[in-house]
């Protein structure tokens, strides 16, 4: 079986290095547990406290609060008036870290400072006056807020570790935190996974024996259900993302576990029930690595995506591999503890790997990282849980997914679209986008984070560059000379493996193509149309290589009289095969667009549509990959024998060279 090389220091169990830039080392692996990853139990305790020393790095004295260096930016805050809510946000999210480990071990301190200590402390000082964390009790009209936002994190912690972080405060601090929390919690909120903010403040304290809106309560519990599409998925309002699981999944499941059975037991059951639905599709999204895929808004939050797999231990669900949930829990942890760009000043960077603004939103402060820690609620779950028992192994890697096939999980409800490619060990995700960035406060929600094509474990999406460089997507030059992205995509259906939508650029509702994804062993076979009636210049971009240890080899090659362009960063292999429709193709090399290196290269092919249906407006392309040290072979490199339009029936059927067939139909 094979295993992860993973570096080992020889410390004491449970003490690690931490320096600039260091990467989290395990100590001790158990391969014979975790073949794969090595780690344990142990070693995510070692792993949160690693993060968690990092934080209190900037910790001196029991008074200091949880600030940490601003990154360059986007980034709040931008005046004075925000730096409450800034340390507001450091205490409550580094709390996600410390507070499982506190259940554990209520005495253990860091820089000689106890942690229990320091937080009942700064907990205090929210209703301290004198303080500068203090936070009024919200204005009787006062709105939702970031307050709220990390109230309801705080009532999360509160709630797993009373008896060292809420029982010890006297009796007068808990009634005034009492009044101030409720405050907000009985409140207005926003229409999303935000009520659950509302819902952990109001069950706290109704647990506490405090006096709230019972009928509130409900009624954000009844409207959080309603955002439930199927097979596992919430939907928060426009999007699809990560919001699904690491807040509408967490936080029902959790809260059924800590009040919901005890207070609302129909409610309960169903955010159960939902839960149990994630086994079907969220485990697939995971590359056989145990990667995570980069999408959707505050990417920077990271490993909390993980956070379901470990929870699941809280049910008794047979099918459902433990095992291979731990492995990618674990490799997801690994995939990003072990960057080298992680940590910046012992603090994790906003971005993917290290600093990254195109993926950074506004509303992020650089403590708001440590939402991460949300995957340690895993610790919550005891050591005999299957979940931690079971044999590390590759799951439906191992027994599903077979070599030379391509596997599509079509999600009813939510119009997602999970491949999963056994050959490269990749997964990839086609999700919901349609949202105007023109006059949008949250412009994010139609940028790269969205409305990409497609997302892929294996590679991170690249922001689009001024001189028209793209990945994944289309861009056209709009009336104004500027090279517009597609977001406004509309799904139409899935059907005989291949995934249909429409989509219009948003500042010329003229300009539209119907799409048609069909993703094959080794890559995806695109054959778009242009039903518009306006001459514009377009280009598609394959998914982007990053730089790594070695320059990015291109080559050029004619394969049964078509032009290939590959790309080769000594991982994997990147080839685009331009079929119909297109004029040209170029490979670019860019810097400071791709998440995961400096510099990048991607290749892109342009083409010009032309007014009115004919066979000139379709744009057929191969987006292939492989990983490096075998080249690809002719068969790989032209899967597609032929293709025969149908204008009048807006058709296409495709011949493929092993004699299969598909027909393509628009309507």
């Amino acid at each position: 079986m094979k295993r992860i090389l993973i570096a080992v220091v020889l410390l004491l169990p449970g003490i690690f290095l931490q320096a600039q830039n260091q990467v989290f080392r395990i100590d001790n692996p158990d391969f014979k547990k975790s073949p794969y990853t090595g780690m344990t139990r142990r070693h995510w305790k070692d792993a949160a406290l690693y993060m968690l020393k990092g934080a209190f790095g900037y910790i001196k004295q029991i008074d200091d609060p949880m600030v940490f260096p601003k990154q360059a930016g986007k980034s709040y805050p931008r005046n004075e008036s925000q730096k409450t809510t800034e340390k507001l946000e450091g205490l409550s999210r580094t709390l996600f870290f410390a507070a499982p480990l506190l259940r554990e071990d209520g005495d253990f301190t860091i820089n000689g400072i106890s942690v229990a200590a320091y937080y009942r402390h700064h907990i205090a000082g929210l209703v301290d006056p004198e303080s500068d964390l203090f936070i009024r009790p919200r204005d009787k009209n006062g709105g939702p807020s970031q307050t709220l936002v990390e109230f309801g994190a705080l009532a999360l912690s509160l709630s797993i570790a009373p008896e060292l972080l809420w029982d010890p405060l006297p009796k007068a601090q808990k009634d005034a935190l009492a009044e101030t929390m409720i405050s907000y919690g009985d409140g207005p909120t926003v229409p999303s996974n935000w009520k659950f903010f509302n819902i952990f403040v109001l069950s706290f304290f109704r647990d506490k024996g405090y006096t709230v809106n019972n009928s509130l309560l409900e009624e954000y519990l009844q409207k959080s259900l309603d955002h439930y599409r199927g097979n596992g998925w919430y939907n928060d309002n426009p999007a699809y993302d990560y919001y699904s699981m690491w807040a509408f999944q967490m936080y029902g499941i959790m809260w059924s576990e800590l009040y919901g059975k005890k207070f609302f037991p129909e409610l309960a059951a169903r955010y159960t029930a939902n839960f149990r639905e994630l086994g079907k599709s969220y485990p697939y999204m995971f590359g056989r690595d145990g990667k995570m895929i980069m999408w959707g808004r505050s990417m920077s939050y990271r490993f909390a995506s993980i956070i379901p797999f470990p929870l699941m231990g809280y049910l008794d669900q047979p099918g459902v591999d433990m095992g291979w949930m731990r492995r990618i829990s674990s490799g997801v942890l690994l995939q990003f503890l072990q960057h080298p760009e992680f940590l910046q000043d012992q603090v994790p960077t906003l971005g993917f790997y290290g600093a990254f603004e195109p993926a950074v939103q506004g509303y992020s402060c650089r403590g708001s990282v440590y939402w991460m820690g949300k995957a340690f609620m895993a610790l919550l779950i005891p050591e005999e849980n299957p979940f931690w028992t079971s044999v590390e192994n590759d799951g439906a890697w191992e027994t599903e997914l077979k070599k030379g096939t391509v596997v599509n999980r079509f999600q009813q409800g939510s119009d997602i679209l999970i491949t999963d490619y056994p050959n490269s060990g990749a997964a990839e995700i086609r999700a919901w986008c349609n949202v105007k960035v023109t006059g949008n406060w949250e412009d994010f929600r139609g940028s790269e984070n969205y409305n990409r094509l497609s997302y892929n474990s294996a590679f991170p999406w690249q922001a689009d560059g001024q001189a028209g460089e793209v990945a994944m997507n289309y861009l056209i030059k709009n009336q104004s000379g500027k090279w517009e992205p597609l977001r406004l995509y509309q799904f139409r259906k899935f059907e005989d493996g291949v995934y249909y939508r429409d989509v219009k650029l948003e500042t010329d509702s003229l300009v539209n193509l119907r799409l048609a994804d069909i993703p094959l062993a080794d890559g995806i076979l695109r054959i778009d149309r242009s039903m518009g009636h306006l001459p514009v210049e377009l280009r598609l971009g394959h998914y982007a290589q990053p730089r790594k240890n070695q320059a990015i080899r291109k080559e050029s090659r004619k394969v049964k009289g078509y032009e290939v362009q590959i790309i080769d960063n000594g991982i994997y292999q990147l080839a685009m095969i331009p079929l119909m429709g297109w004029n040209s193709m170029e490979t670019i090399t860019s810097t400071g667009l791709h998440p995961d290196a400096a510099e990048s290269a991607v290749i892109n092919v342009a083409g010009k549509t032309v007014p009115g249906i004919s066979e000139t407006n379709t744009y057929a392309s191969l987006m292939l990959w492989k990983k490096s040290g075998e080249p690809f072979t002719t068969e790989e490199l032209m899967p597609v024998k032929k293709l025969k339009l149908n204008t009048k029936e807006h058709s296409v059927l495709v011949t493929f060279r092993n004699g299969t067939q598909k027909q393509l139909r628009y309507n």
